[in-house]
């Protein structure tokens, strides 16, 4: 330890990672494309109001944002949008189709010009959505995915894969869009063209599965007019989950399940390399891609158990080659040409970038979205992949961030405290790549542990399946196991442990609140508070029916809902909290915040609420982050005694 450390107690030390910084930071490249042979992707901009802009990579290597202020590129499907974009080359000259967020049209934009609308709004609840676009100028056409609106219900909504006129003749007229199949489930994936263009494939699904349950694989032949027939199920069913379709490049169906317990590989039923692995995920947003079928018959896939690698599978010897590099992680974000591969990766020093792997020779290299350090990597955490035993010895996965800092550190005698970090899904990953938020809290003697509780992602379906009719119990008592761990071997202070979680994690938060003692306080974001209330019409169409899998049908047990809800049980709750709530949420509305408070109210227990106007689900706008996350350092250093140099106020309310 070099000569110029400092002594101070943890949550006091001065560090050059301010929210402002972390919020610039926030969100990561998606929904990567090869348009010609340049890629393009969507890029967050949380200064500019929080929008995605589409990013184009030119020959030369610049990047260059294509659509100005006010324009973003983001889908509503099914509330947490899917692929919004598609792009092609006519005549030398990009043109490029694109879902507007704030008025859900599609758009059709080429360099130079104005975009120009190709589809209507709606005058029915929450309007025409779309997703998934893909390109057909041979048919002056470009076919995805409609979400449309019945009624003013959040469940008055039907979901049909339509083919919408390039030339805008639809762009008034909802009429002139053609419905590509007379088939109807309740949600579906954009179909997939088989390379001679007579076949197409999907993903459907039905209430009350999710598509992590249980899906079904769709095939139809495709008439020479461009509409679907003689539609079939393949694949798939009631407890077989199929992540994603696509076409080898000689007309094979690949597909990931996970009927042998984790998601592999699947070409014509045959599974192509069977590990205890996961080669696909949980299709939370519509166009997600783990695999990319190329030319040469190989496979671009993104795999692993736990952490994701970058690889390119053999179908004919099951072998896969690993891209090396530093990279650790891996979105499901991939797209292919000729022998390229493009993909999105992290790592615990990185954050994610946009990679290319040419498969002739094996390299990968960064060539979009560069990660730049912006401040001295030596204040990052250092990170560690921990197993710990839970309640019946099962196995629990977190990633644990002591603090960290290079020139300061705490008196010998001294613990720190700690804030377990609760994902949300609840089926869903906490990944290990460089984030400044925790590293926010970490650089000022705070740690941080993101437990993989029960339920998530990456380690096969029994794992998944653990959260079974268990939600409130098993991600309470993983997170819990966890937190006393690190307490009894000496890693935390016993009595400076926090929790904290948004979404789902918010729920989990509150639910530990409210059912244990483990936490002296805890920051609960834009949460589902109230199971009964959520359960009938207070959440969108996509998640209507998700507790029935995570409780249990709610006719059957409704004492099972009142029993686990924070709401039902406010008067357990002693520890101080902070709730965060965007007042634009329709997945987890503020009207269960505002009546989780009235509970609350005259209890004595200190809080503050924060809600924050022009935010949905998951907050986007960087003054809205700074905000938040400052909120959350002050509520720490109240309830533990800290004194950071940069303390932020906060006001809590009895």
């Amino acid at each position: 330890m070099g000569e110029n450390v400092q002594t101070l107690a943890y949550g006091s030390w001065p560090s050059p990672i301010g929210a402002a910084l972390a919020a610039a930071h926030d969100g990561h490249p998606e929904y990567l494309g090869f348009v010609g042979e340049e890629v393009w992707w969507t890029e967050p901009r949380p200064a500019e109001g929080g929008r995605r802009t589409l990013v184009r990579r030119r020959a030369d290597g610049t990047e260059e944002s294509v659509l100005a202020a006010p324009w973003n590129v983001r889908s509503r499907v099914i509330e947490y949008g899917g692929h919004p974009w598609a792009g092609t080359v006519r005549d030398g000259v990009p043109l490029v189709v694109f879902v507007n967020f704030a008025d859900q049209r599609l758009y059709r934009y080429e360099p130079g010009g104005e975009p120009r609308p190709l589809t209507p709004v709606s005058p029915v609840g929450d309007g025409l959505r779309w997703a998934q676009p893909q390109l057909r100028p041979e048919l002056g056409e470009v076919w995805c995915v409609l979400e449309e609106f019945t009624g003013d219900a959040p469940t008055d909504v039907r979901r049909v894969p339509v083919a919408v006129p390039l030339d805008g003749s639809a762009a008034e007229d909802r009429a002139a869009v053609r419905e590509l199949t007379e088939a109807r489930q309740r949600f579906v994936t954009g179909p997939r063209l088989s390379p001679d263009g007579r076949k197409a494939a999907w993903l459907a699904w039905d209430h009350p599965r999710m598509p992590w349950d249980g899906t079904e694989l769709v095939v139809a032949d495709v008439t020479d007019e461009g509409t679907f027939q003689q539609v079939r199920t393949v694949a798939g069913g009631p407890e077989e989950s199929i992540a994603q379709a696509d076409w080898s490049a000689d007309g094979r169906l690949l597909y990931a399940s996970d009927r042998g317990g984790w998601w592999n590989l699947y070409r014509d039923g045959e599974p192509l390399c069977p590990r205890e692995e996961e080669f696909g995920g949980p299709l939370w947003k519509l166009g997600y891609q783990w695999f990319a079928p190329l030319e040469n018959g190989l496979v671009a896939v993104v795999h692993g158990r736990g952490a994701t690698a970058l690889g390119i599978l053999d179908p004919e010897t099951g072998e896969v080659v690993d891209a090396a590099g530093p990279w650790t992680e891996f979105a499901p974000s991939l797209a292919v040409r000729g022998e390229r591969v493009v993909a999105v990766g992290a790592s615990p020093r990185s954050a994610y970038e946009v990679v290319e792997l040419d498969t002739r020779t094996g390299r990968a290299r960064v060539i979009g979205c560069a990660h730049r350090d912006a401040t001295d990597p030596a204040h990052y955490p250092e990170p560690l992949i921990r197993t710990f035993t839970g309640p019946e010895g099962r196995e629990i996965h977190a990633h644990v961030y002591p603090p960290h800092h290079p020139g300061h550190t705490a008196p010998a005698d001294e613990l720190p405290p700690y804030v377990v970090w609760a994902h949300g899904g609840p089926t869903g990953h906490a990944p290990l790549v460089l984030d400044l938020e925790i590293a926010y809290f970490t650089s000022r003697g705070i740690g941080v542990a993101e437990v993989n509780y029960g339920g998530s992602t990456g380690y096969g379906r029994e794992y998944r399946n653990r959260l079974r009719e268990q939600w409130g119990v098993v991600d309470v008592e993983d997170c819990a196991a966890v937190a006393l761990a690190l307490a009894e071997e000496g890693t935390a202070d016993r009595d400076r442990l926090a929790i904290r979680g948004g979404s789902a994690g918010g729920w989990t938060t509150a639910a530990s609140l409210a059912a244990t003692d483990v936490y002296a306080c805890g920051t609960i974001s834009y949460p589902i508070l109230d199971l009964a209330g959520w359960a009938t019409g207070e959440t969108h169409d996509f998640e209507s029916h998700y507790l029935e899998t995570l409780v249990g049908p709610l006719a059957e047990v409704p004492a099972r809902y009142a029993q686990r809800s924070p709401a039902e049980h406010a008067d357990r709750i002693t520890a101080p909290f902070l709730l965060l709530q965007g007042l634009d949420d329709v997945i987890c509305p503020p009207t269960q915040c505002e009546r989780f408070l009235e509970r609350m109210r005259g209890r004595g227990v200190p809080h503050a609420y924060l809600a924050f106007e022009g935010e949905g689900h998951g907050f986007r706008r960087a003054e809205t982050m700074v905000r938040a996350l400052e909120a959350e350092l002050a509520l720490y250093s109240k309830v533990f005694g800290l004194n950071p140099p940069d303390a932020p106020t906060l006001e809590l309310a009895g």
